[in-house]
């Protein structure tokens, strides 16, 4: 080991129309970039790149002097270790993993989560033969929505992409009960209460004009079931509910209950932050 030497403005409703196509996938199915895979890094990172956490969090899991390297314990933050080094974690060996990702067009009646004793069937379920590193879903879809999920070891990205402050963009193609008005399109987007907090639409329009039941939407808010709770809040039940795009993401031309890897494009995009 060596040590390191010290929202854009509010658009009407019938002006902006969610658009459903925003990328080109790609066939290129790289698991990410680790062009210098014996290279010393910061312990931190390393700690992440083994999916035990942020680089954030493996800060605090230094300084709290619950990791040793090649036997000795390291508080100080700027360590660096390269792959020759025995890094372990409550005295437990850290392997650092290739970094994966991979998007899912989740199908409806799939939980996203890790387990579940509940559930006949989870997001892994369906990746479980894709790698033998262990990926976890990034945010949540409930039981019945569809759509787009990225699942990665990357741990650094989950907590970029799950953090509020980070405002990433989610647009919903929904089917309602009946016809939504126009009125309460417009209210969704100039904002409405939802448990104390104001959620507003940066968009909605008809996805088609002939069929007012079916509506896309785009957001930022990352509240908890959001747009069922939206619609419910004016009188609306949600038959279907599909996510078409997450933070730059799409499922273009993968068919619900598939999944495939992200190109390196993609994992630049998301690391960069280049997303809207």
């Amino acid at each position: 080991m060596e040590r390191e030497n010290n929202r854009d403005s509010k658009k009407s409703f019938s002006k902006q129309k969610p658009s459903f196509n925003k990328s080109n996938p790609g066939k290129d199915k790289s698991t990410g970039d680790t062009p210098h895979w014996d290279e010393p890094i910061r312990l931190n990172k390393y700690l992440s790149n083994a999916g035990i956490c942020s680089r954030r969090d493996a800060d605090n899991l230094i300084k709290a002097g619950d990791v040793t390297v090649n036997g000795k314990v390291v508080t100080e933050l700027g360590v660096k270790v390269s792959p020759k080094d025995d890094v372990q974690y409550k005295n437990k060996k850290v392997v650092r993993e290739q970094k994966v990702y991979i998007l899912l067009n989740k199908p409806k009646d799939v939980v996203t989560t890790v387990r579940d004793k509940h559930a006949d069937r989870t997001v892994l379920d369906i990746v479980k033969n894709a790698c033998t590193e262990r990926v976890y879903p990034v945010g949540r879809l409930d039981k019945n929505t569809t759509g787009v999920l990225l699942l990665t070891n990357d741990g650094e990205l989950t907590t970029q992409l799950t953090h509020p402050s980070y405002n990433k963009k989610k647009i919903y193609h929904v089917h309602l009960d009946k016809n939504v008005i126009k009125a309460d399109m417009v209210k969704i987007v100039d904002g409405i209460q939802i448990e104390e907090e104001l959620v507003t639409a940066d968009a909605i329009n008809y996805v088609e004009e002939n069929d007012k039941t079916q509506v896309g939407i785009e957001l930022h808010s990352g509240q908890n079931r959001i747009v069922r709770r939206i619609f419910e809040s004016f009188g609306y039940k949600v038959k279907k509910l599909d996510r078409v795009y997450f933070a730059g993401l799409t499922k273009k031309n993968l068919p619900r209950g598939k999944f495939r890897f992200l190109t390196p494009v993609e994992i630049s995009m998301l690391k960069r932050k280049s997303y809207k």
